[in-house]
């Protein structure tokens, strides 16, 4: 991308102190033109926010920051000590907690308290990444500027960049915000994680729109339970986040979201709950066609670019979102059936050969999204669905056998390794395989440890099928590299499975 700072911002360091109820210990009408928690990333007149981390204190970098050309650091008393001690002259901002404050620093330094785009938020377990795409397609299809932020990459209009996390920093996230409004963009769709909201990444953001997908077991290696997991999504439904919301209440949390939110929401779902009927109802007609209704008589045939009653939802949940933001009917629905290209979701991997087996690739790395995915891609009477996926290290535990549970709705269940990091991965396998195993005939579970291998084993099992038959490599989706002992090895699903099946089916690459 050409550049990701905006042309104008800045700010005097008093002010940001005053915003960030601190205390300045130097010169403050310094003025400060941005704002980095990477000291590697400070530019001349940045603010360096020096934050306490896991194992060493960001202070320990305010040198480097200052050389650097760092105008100022906002920092915490053990970071006020650390500058001192290494003889950093440079004014200080002083807090209890800077991270708390980062946000609303930002958005002072880069004016993004009033933007004039319209910001789009998405939380939940499954379905914001497509949900996201579906949206971002579908308002570029109605002749809008979009910028896009989340798991997969970074967009501003036509140009983009990989993303390192599915929601930025807060110091990132407002200079984003401040480029795309120079950049005349119209709005902005975003992927707002659970991580985000707890860790004030998302602070001095309020979104126009923000939309629930559901919420399902993942990310309890952060989360101390699925309370804490959904007060973290909850908090997006608030005054201080999001002016309205839209619920989806297909599943329990939602429907209890919807009555806790503290702005004006309003409901989707395919299904009544509790008696109440949703805002917003979905119809499926079969085939990924659905009807949506809604408020003012509004009534949309519509079909799922993608597969699965999953899909349909995300789908349907783009188009409401579109009617709230004030679009036609009559355009929604011609901009929603627009075909996106979801990287990584339902993907389909093929090599231009008659006769070979469907190959997808998709994201699915909670139980939840497992079994969805697999049963949306299981054809009945037809040949046999040959499921290959793992767990990353260092992550959920406690998902792992149900992973594998979900997974036995194949007829053939690899076993292999995701993301171990620095987990033993053997390990990792035999709890994916024991829940594979309860639910399953154990002849139709196989563990084959090197991804590669199990690629080439699903291959190998399918085209004996013929085409009849599929290929679901899960967990995984637009990755590009797999994580082992602290390296990162180049590895992309698609890439291997095309390779694999161009091998087994003799087609030139």
């Amino acid at each position: 991308m050409s550049s990701l700072h905006p042309v104008t911002a800045g700010s005097p360091v008093a002010a940001c102190a005053q915003v960030a109820a601190g205390r300045v210990i130097g010169d403050s009408s310094t003025t400060v033109h941005g704002v980095t928690l990477d000291s590697r990333a400070v530019r001349a007149g940045d603010l360096y926010a020096a934050l306490p981390g896991a194992n060493t204190h960001g202070g320990s970098f305010a040198a480097s920051a200052a050389a650097a050309g760092a105008a100022a650091v906002l920092t915490d008393e053990r970071g006020q000590q650390l500058v001192e001690q290494a003889g950093v002259d440079v004014p200080l901002i002083v807090v209890d907690d800077p991270r708390a404050v980062l946000g609303a620093v930002s958005a002072l330094v880069y004016d993004t308290t009033d933007l004039s785009l319209e910001l789009l938020g998405i939380t939940g377990t499954n379905g914001k990444t497509t949900t996201a795409y579906l949206l971002t397609s579908a308002l570029e299809a109605l002749g809008r500027t979009t910028g896009l932020i989340g798991t997969v990459e970074t967009r501003i209009g036509t140009e983009r960049v990989k993303s390192e996390r599915t929601t930025p920093e807060s110091c990132d996230l407002h200079r984003l915000l401040a480029v795309m409004r120079e950049r005349a963009v119209d709005d902005c769709v975003m992927e707002v994680s659970s991580h985000a909201l707890a860790l004030h990444r998302v602070d001095g953001v309020v979104y126009d729109l923000a939309l629930f997908t559901n919420l399902s077991q993942d990310h309890l290696d952060f989360h101390s339970d699925m309370e804490d997991y959904f007060r973290a999504k909850s908090s997006l439904f608030t005054p201080q986040r999001a002016k309205r919301g839209l619920v989806c209440v297909d599943d329990e949390w939602g429907a209890r979201l919807a009555e806790a939110a503290t702005i004006d929401c309003v409901t989707i779902g395919s299904t009544q709950k509790a008696g109440v009927r949703p805002d917003y109802e979905v119809e499926c007609e079969g085939d990924d066609g659905f009807v949506l209704r809604g408020p003012g008589d509004v009534r949309l045939s519509l079909r799922s670019a993608l597969p699965g009653d999953f899909n349909i939802m995300n789908t349907a949940m783009a188009a409401a979102a579109l009617l709230m933001l004030g679009h036609a009917p009559e355009q929604v629905r011609a901009a929603v059936l627009t075909d996106p290209h979801v990287p990584g979701r339902m993907e389909r991997v093929g090599v231009g050969k008659d006769g070979a087996p469907l190959a997808v690739v998709d994201y699915a790395h909670t139980p939840d999204a497992v079994a969805a995915a697999l049963t949306a891609l299981k054809r009945p009477g037809g040949g046999p669905l040959v499921a290959v996926l793992g767990a990353g290290g260092g992550r959920d535990v406690g998902k792992r056998a149900a992973m594998g549970r979900a997974a036995a709705i194949a007829d053939v269940v690899i076993v292999t390794d995701d993301n171990p990091r620095g987990e033993d991965p053997a390990q990792i396998r035999a709890a994916i395989v024991t829940g594979a195993r309860e639910v399953a005939d154990g002849g139709h579970v196989e563990e084959v440890g090197d991804r590669r291998a199990a690629i080439e084993r699903a291959v190998e099992i399918a085209c004996a099928a013929g085409e009849s038959a599929t290929i679901a490599l899960v967990g995984k989706g637009h990755e590009t590299g797999q994580e082992i002992e602290g390296v990162l090895h180049p590895f992309d699903d698609r890439v291997e499975l095309a390779l694999a099946l161009r091998r087994r089916l003799g087609v030139s690459a």
